[in-house]
């Protein structure tokens, strides 16, 4: 199991297009922390305009850590395409390609060969989020050096303790990653029903746009429509940021991320195990 891991890996990473996520975001990075280098100060400025009237701020609440945040919710609305990308072209692109036949009346099993490749898009998406974190965190931090941390929530503004960003910032990280493994099994689920690589990134994609509209919708069917959309939990790794984050929430929210993953990833494997290879 092992070794077709690391030969699916293999061919995965040998891909020009496993990169362009990776290519995508060591080029934005930098173009972020140029207007963030140019703006920054007036931005926590207007932000904080109100607050100055009745605090004293000693310092600048311009640092490394609200770069590193700006970054991940700059960023972050745009790392599904890229997990899609790869995870599109799991299953389809062995169609694309014409390797199909010849995969599937080789000794592994099917059964082995769709883990490998389930297995394959987790660890390339853990990746990809890994190296958004690597990538953010420590020049920014290197860049404009630490401090407390300013940061805009739903429910107002807040100040958080430059002792406790890391652990914070791990956990927001770990929890962006399981949500993109959700969105990675969905990828994966369309890429095993069509025989064009395009085609599940686009589906996946549009499926993801709908789910996002419909749960914004202030309507109240749509809003009790919220639950059973999958977007309506991807963004679980804010809750990271909180004053006190909830841990309850967190742990239902990832549940339930875990039964789209499984939904998602069973229907791709009966679909798979039924899949002729003559076609």
């Amino acid at each position: 199991m092992l070794t077709l891991i690391r030969y699916e890996l293999l061919k995965t990473y040998g891909k020009l297009r496993t990169f362009i996520g990776f290519a995508l975001i060591a080029v934005l990075i930098p173009l972020v922390y140029w207007g963030l280098a140019a703006s920054g100060e007036d931005m926590i400025d207007g932000m904080t305009y109100r607050l100055q009237q009745d605090f004293v701020f000693i310092g600048s609440l311009f640092n490394g850590w609200f770069v590193s945040n700006m970054v991940l919710n700059t960023l972050f609305v745009h790392v599904p395409f890229l997990i899609l990308l790869v995870a599109g072209d799991m299953f389809a692109g062995e169609a694309t390609s014409g390797t199909y036949r010849i995969l599937l009346t080789r000794p592994p099993s099917r059964h082995r060969i769709f883990f490998v490749k389930v297995i394959s898009t987790m660890l390339y998406t853990g990746s990809l989020v890994l190296f958004l974190a690597i990538a953010s965190m420590l020049p920014g931090l290197l860049l404009f050096g630490g401090g407390d941390m300013f940061i805009v929530r739903e429910d107002g503004m807040a100040i958080l303790a430059q002792g406790e960003l890391w652990w914070r910032f791990l956990l927001a990280y770990g929890l962006a990653a399981w949500a993109m493994c959700t969105v990675a099994a969905l990828g994966t689920m369309f890429s095993t029903i069509v025989e064009n690589a395009v085609g599940p990134v686009v589906g996946s994609f549009a499926v993801i746009i709908l789910f996002l509209i419909l749960g914004n919708l202030p309507f109240d069917f749509f809003v009790q429509l919220r639950p059973w959309l999958f977007t309506t939990y991807t963004d679980v790794w804010r809750e990271a940021f909180y004053d006190a984050p909830d841990w309850m929430s967190i742990v239902s929210d990832t549940g339930v991320l875990l039964l789209f993953w499984l939904a998602f990833t069973c229907v791709a494997w009966w679909i798979f195990l039924r899949k002729n290879v003559l076609s």
